[in-house]
């Protein structure tokens, strides 16, 4: 039986949240609140990935390559709209890149052959999670693109955006490492960009918090890539909903 404290967070993740209640029947009973600080290593490269989080409302973690000279770039983020582990993969297959919590905040754990039983016991698992993994691809050829063609301040204005819906808030807790190592530039870049934002009155930054004052002039600031990777996000998601009236009724939390 589901822990009470696991029930009554199941649908603040967006993926868990989509499925039916027959299908979380087959997962909830395994799940266990957790809570995952800023820093944080959930694996490395080449590890076995046995566990799965899945972010709760609030936490963010990012899937980082690393380099020989122990520099690192960022992949992807994660949110409350999907998981870190072994979704992708499709099992416990060792990782290719580091998954590290960017910004603290409560998760679900599951153990990833128990996810892997779900997906041969029911259809729609699988085919939710493929659809998951459709978004988080798409999410990392738009940034490969991103990083290419379009200048900083659009980037940043494309991640703060991103950063706000993965976890559910205008209050972003950054620091300028955070953003810095996100964007894959100096500090001095970031807070440049920063410091424009906000004097065009787009977002307010202090003291290792950044908030989202605009949200439409900031979208206006940023690049394409950002409305073109939430399109192609909602359209994957849309299909689940259907599954999941039931479960939110029980639990209407988003």
């Amino acid at each position: 039986m589901a822990d009470e404290n696991v029930r009554r967070h199941w649908a603040d993740n967006r993926l868990l949240a989509a499925l039916s209640a027959g299908d979380c029947a087959l997962l909830e009973p395994h799940a266990q609140l957790v809570h995952l600080g800023r820093g944080q290593v959930l694996f490395e490269p080449e590890e076995d990935v046995v566990i799965t989080h899945f972010p709760l409302t609030g936490m963010m973690a990012a899937l980082v390559i690393v380099f020989e000279d122990g520099r690192t770039a960022e992949a992807a983020t994660i949110g409350r709209e999907g998981a870190i582990g072994g979704i992708v993969s499709g099992g416990h297959k060792p990782a290719f890149a580091r998954a590290v919590t960017e910004i603290a905040g409560a998760a679900l754990r599951i153990e990833t052959a128990r996810i892997e039983v779900a997906k041969e016991r029911s259809a729609p698992v699988r085919e939710l999670f493929a659809r998951y993994a459709d978004a988080l691809l798409a999410q990392i050829l738009q940034s490969v693109t991103c990083n290419a063609v379009h200048s900083i301040q659009q980037r940043f204005a494309r991640w703060l955006l991103m950063t706000s819906d993965q976890i559910g808030s205008a209050e972003l807790p950054l620091t300028q490492q955070t953003m810095g190592e996100m964007l894959g530039v100096h500090r001095t870049g970031v807070m440049r960009v920063a410091h424009l934002l906000q004097s065009q009155g787009l977002i307010r930054y202090g003291r290792g918090r950044l908030t989202i004052v605009d949200r439409q002039g900031l979208e206006q600031s940023a690049c394409e890539c950002y409305h073109a990777v939430a399109v192609y996000s909602r359209k994957m998601a849309s299909k689940s909903k259907p599954e999941a009236k039931s479960r939110r009724r029980r639990n209407p939390q988003d």
